[in-house]
């Protein structure tokens, strides 16, 4: 997931942020965030909290979100509790996670802003459950 290049920036467990972020950089967040969320790659910890919308090109999700995700490349952990609409354009689920919203095979649409039905699937939208 990393940019080649790019730098890489950690929210530490013992952080909590109130407002938006907006990274060039790929951010790793084990604290937790009160605002929307932008950058290039993100991984997300287990223990930690997102409340906000999430914006990314790539994202690892494995702690709690409570907000619209848009992400080109989404893989969503057993660990991960997301009460929120999913805008994507690969995703993986792993057995296990739970997702409370409607998933939208849009990512690119949604982040213009034209967001296309759930239901209009494009030929190249990839589903992955993993085990």
């Amino acid at each position: 997931m990393a940019n080649g290049g790019s730098t890489f920036s950690v929210i530490g467990a013992d952080v909590t942020i109130r407002g938006d972020i907006e990274a060039s950089a790929d951010l790793h967040v084990d604290g937790a965030v009160e605002g929307d969320l932008a950058c290039t790659s993100l991984v997300q910890g287990e223990s930690s909290r997102i409340e906000g919308a999430i914006n990314a090109d790539a994202a690892r999700l494995s702690g709690t979100v409570k907000g619209t995700i848009t992400v080109r490349d989404l893989v969503i952990l057993r660990s991960a509790r997301i009460d929120g609409d999913v805008h994507y354009e690969t995703l993986t689920i792993e057995q296990g996670a739970n997702v409370n919203g409607r998933f939208a095979p849009d990512a690119l649409k949604a982040a213009k802003g034209t967001s296309a039905p759930a239901l209009d699937l494009v030929d190249d939208q990839r589903v992955t459950l993993a085990g």
